[in-house]
């Protein structure tokens, strides 16, 4: 449902994306140059590479910190190099790198020949993808129209994977679409991806590929069961953005929190890494056809969503001119923005209505993600009931397409099982009640909603045109968004960052530019 309700001017909303594609324009030729030691093992990733050492380290976090002085011509060609040198089987040489083989320690030989077993490697991962995207797009055909609109989207973290798989099936079973299990406490600041099934996370569970392929398995069980598909969700984010994608990718997650600033503002890590990682990790998404869910919500837990609801609108242009250049499609973008004005506010509602609506309008084609109330929950849980149940219906009557559910208990503790069954039947009943609720409502063209929109994205252009002019990385440097500073070459992972050499190869990478039209 996309309708013309507020009247916002068409040549301001594209003079904004003019904006965003000059402010992304130096930070696309930046990433361009430049390679990371996470993409790299992203690369390995897609090429087979697996396993882990007896201390915990993963093959290819070994490979490269092996190849850490050769890391500008790229981590695929000596590790195909390895294969070629050895005449080992793929399986048979990951274990060797486990036990200490050091793969930089060989020469290089046929380096054509090396270049081409790389190739062929990555053409087998791509197959296995290829078969998952096909898979979902056939049971999203089978139980179409069986979903609820918006998507209801619940959050399952108990540390355990296998707790984790029990609540899960219950959200499901209650009625939920998409089922995201949030990542252990400061798992973002990892520099590598544990290894196998887990159960000692701390406030989540470990995202492993293992732990992707356990609840994906469960998920299924009740697609079946339901006949109605359970999308997966996970978070790409953090120092292992690009692997956690790729690990998204083999086992057929749907959808992944992956922002383009998010671990620079609310995680300290170095903007240049994260700007490098978070393309090569969405072009890993724009293949596989997984949606991404952006972050804008969290500004708004540093900032005031009154006063700063125009730095969301901006970072949405940014998030999806970004999202544009690694080849994702506007379904696949799921830019997101929260209901958290104070509730304090006279007419807070109506101008949370106003915000809703016109992202709605202005990103027509996108499945929007929108956040409920936190910030201002205060474990009343009468009062946040009614809270979040004014977030159903904004969401409703706006037209968003991915809705993260609040929780009674917010502010309390992690939600109970009976929590989430509560919050899908309270946003049943309101969804339901107020189907066509804005095929019913025009807006007065001089009233506070319209007003407010106009006003909203006059001021998105005015700072917009600051960040052109002083550029991107400058701007969160003098603190723009989210009222927080970070420095170009502070935070952590700056060492990961490695500038392309002249002989830079890497097939992943290259397949998914040819394949996405952006070579």
């Amino acid at each position: 449902m996309v309708t013309n309700k507020l009247n916002l001017p068409k040549e301001k909303i594209d003079r904004a994306r003019e904006l965003a594609k000059n402010i992304c324009a130096p930070v696309l030729d930046f990433i361009d140059a430049h390679t990371t030691v996470t993409v790299e093992r992203a690369t390995l990733r897609l090429l087979g590479a697996d396993g882990v050492s007896t201390e915990g380290a993963p093959v290819p976090n070994l490979v490269v910190d092996a190849l850490r002085d050769k890391m500008s011509e790229g981590a695929a060609v000596w590790y195909a190099n390895a294969l070629v040198q050895t005449g080992l089987e793929q399986g048979e040489l990951d274990r060797r790198i486990a036990e200490g083989f050091n793969i930089a320690t060989l020469p290089m030989g046929d380096r054509q020949k090396a270049k081409e077993l790389a190739a062929a490697l990555a053409r087998r991962q791509f197959s296995r993808i290829d078969a998952n995207r096909a898979y979902r797009e056939s049971k999203l055909e089978e139980f179409k129209g069986r979903s609820h609109s918006p998507l209801l989207y619940l959050i399952v973290a108990t540390g355990n994977i296998y707790e984790d798989v029990k609540q899960a099936q219950a959200a499901a079973l209650a009625g939920a679409d998409v089922i995201a299990v949030i990542r252990t406490t400061a798992q973002s600041l990892l520099d590598y991806v544990p290894y196998g099934p887990t159960t000692e996370g701390f406030g989540g569970t470990y995202a492993t590929q293992e732990n992707f392929r356990i609840m994906r398995q469960a998920l299924d069980e009740v697609m079946e069961r339901e006949q109605r598909y359970i999308y997966q969700t996970n978070y790409a984010s953090g120092l292992c953005m690009p692997e956690i994608a790729a690990m998204g990718a083999l086992e057929r997650l749907d959808m992944m929190l992956n922002d383009s600033m998010y671990g620079i503002l609310f995680r300290d890590i170095n903007m240049y890494r994260t700007f490098v990682d978070q393309r090569f990790s969405r072009m890993i998404n724009a293949y596989s056809g997984i949606i991404i869910n952006t972050g804008e919500d969290n500004y708004l837990t540093t900032s005031d969503a009154f006063e700063k609801a125009y730095t969301v609108l901006a970072s949405q242009f940014l998030n999806e001119r970004f999202a544009y250049a690694a080849g994702l499609k506007p379904w696949q973008m799921g830019l997101g923005h929260a209901f958290e004005m104070d509730p304090s506010i006279e007419n807070g509602i109506l101008y949370e209505l106003a915000q809703a609506q016109m992202a709605r309008e202005i990103f027509p084609e996108h499945p929007l993600k929108y956040m409920p109330p936190t910030k201002h929950m205060s474990g009343d849980i009468f009062k946040g009931l009614v809270m979040d149940n004014m977030f159903n219906f904004v969401s409703k009557a706006t037209g968003q397409g991915i809705h993260l559910l609040g929780m009674l208990t917010e502010a309390i503790h992690t939600p109970f099982m009976m929590d989430r069954h509560i919050a899908v039947e309270t946003a049943l009943y309101v969804m339901n009640g107020i189907e066509s609720i804005m095929d019913e409502i025009e807006f007065r063209p001089d009233g506070l909603i319209v007003r407010r929109a106009h006003e909203v994205l006059d001021r998105t252009l005015g700072f917009m045109e600051e960040v052109e002019r002083i550029g991107l990385m400058e701007s969160i440097e003098k603190a723009m968004f989210a009222d927080i500073s970070r420095s170009r070459t502070g935070g952590k992972g700056f060492e990961g960052i490695v500038e392309k050499g002249e002989g830079y190869f890497n097939p992943v990478e290259s397949m998914l530019e040819r394949s996405l039209g952006l070579a």
